[in-house]
């Protein structure tokens, strides 16, 4: 199994890693199944979080007997001491182990936000006190704004920063990744298939990552065919030139306004599935299958025309998207007779 080193941390680990988002929506069983194959298979970081519903505790079945084969990540986006060192517990509890070896601080997205953190009484003095115990090995950082991630850094108390990076994603490659370089950040790459909307060059994409100095990839999984498909790119990282043609090319159908399923703009008050409404009008303006979609936007119970515009995705959406008339676009596209 080729490994590399997570920066500073020492901790050894396999370049393509497991994304804990998907299990969220498959059962315990399948989900049990799976960590075990993907360990099986020597992929042996596996990052989850508290706000990722059931995704803890469906690792957590599994990890006991391959504690000592596995590299366990996880994150709360608590702000204060009290309620991280709640959520630490109540990750050590969902996960059954001991000691996790990665606890990041979740999406921070301003220097507010990260200013309260590193403050009196803030997130980082929980973070710090359960190292010091032993309950947790290593802190770090996520977020989606690079910029914000910058300025964490700088502040040398992150063993670890995680970013979106892919082929549309590229803002980290300005100053974050090459500061983490050189401060000997690990580097975790999320949405490394830009949230499901890279569907067709998956190896490419994880391979562009690799080759941009990214430590560990973390593509999120729910079948064992993701599993061996992203594994595959371990027997030769080189992007070939017709492979980066096509990553290119798919990139650029995507445009810049796209949604990553990253599901933080949920839940809606109306019960709107919004990432589910982008995936549908993807089918129906990317992958020129119009009367597919259509068909199934029709048959749902709640569709985008339930919006009433109260604007709460849109205040929790990293990527600050403009969800309403993002909703209203895909209403106007699938609710048409075909």
């Amino acid at each position: 199994m080729i490994t590399v080193k997570l920066g500073q941390t020492g901790l050894e680990i396999n370049p393509v890693g497991f994304g804990g988002i998907p299990i969220q929506r498959i059962s315990t069983e399948d989900a049990s199944h799976l960590v075990e194959y993907a360990i099986h298979k020597g992929m042996n970081f596996i990052d989850t979080a508290r706000v990722y519903t059931d995704s803890e505790e469906k690792i957590g079945q599994v990890l006991p007997k391959h504690a000592d084969k596995v590299i366990i990540a996880t994150k709360s986006v608590a702000k204060d001491r009290e309620t991280m060192a709640a959520d630490i517990q109540i990750s050590l509890n969902n996960l059954k182990v001991d000691s996790i070896d990665l606890y990041q601080l979740h999406n921070v997205r301003t220097q507010e936000a990260l200013d309260t953190i590193l403050g009196e009484n803030g997130a980082y003095e929980a973070l710090a006190e359960a190292k010091a115990q032993g309950k947790i090995k290593h802190i770090g950082i996520t977020g989606h704004k690079p910029s914000i991630l910058v300025q964490a850094i700088k502040t040398g108390k992150f063993e670890t920063v995680q970013v979106p990076f892919n082929i549309v994603e590229t803002e980290a490659l300005k100053e974050l990744i090459p500061l983490c370089k050189e401060m000997n950040i690990g580097i975790i790459g999320m949405k490394p298939v830009a949230g499901g909307a890279l569907k067709d060059h998956v190896p490419a994409s994880l391979k562009h990552i690799l080759n941009n100095s990214v430590t560990v990839v973390i593509p999120g999984v729910d079948s064992t065919e993701q599993i061996d498909q992203n594994l595959s790119i371990l027997e030769d990282l080189t992007l070939t030139a017709q492979e980066a043609k096509d990553l290119q090319a798919e990139a650029d159908s995507l445009g810049s306004q796209f949604c990553r399923k990253c599901d933080y703009c949920a839940p809606c008050p109306q019960g709107i599935d919004i990432p589910s409404m982008f995936v549908l009008n993807g089918y129906y303006t990317r992958y020129n299958m119009p009367e597919w979609s259509s068909a199934r936007y029709q048959a749902l119970t709640t569709d985008a025309s339930a919006c009433i515009e109260c604007g709460q995705c849109e205040s929790k959406c990293p990527y600050e998207l403009p969800i309403i008339s993002m909703l209203k676009e895909a209403h106007s596209n699938m609710s048409k007779k075909i």
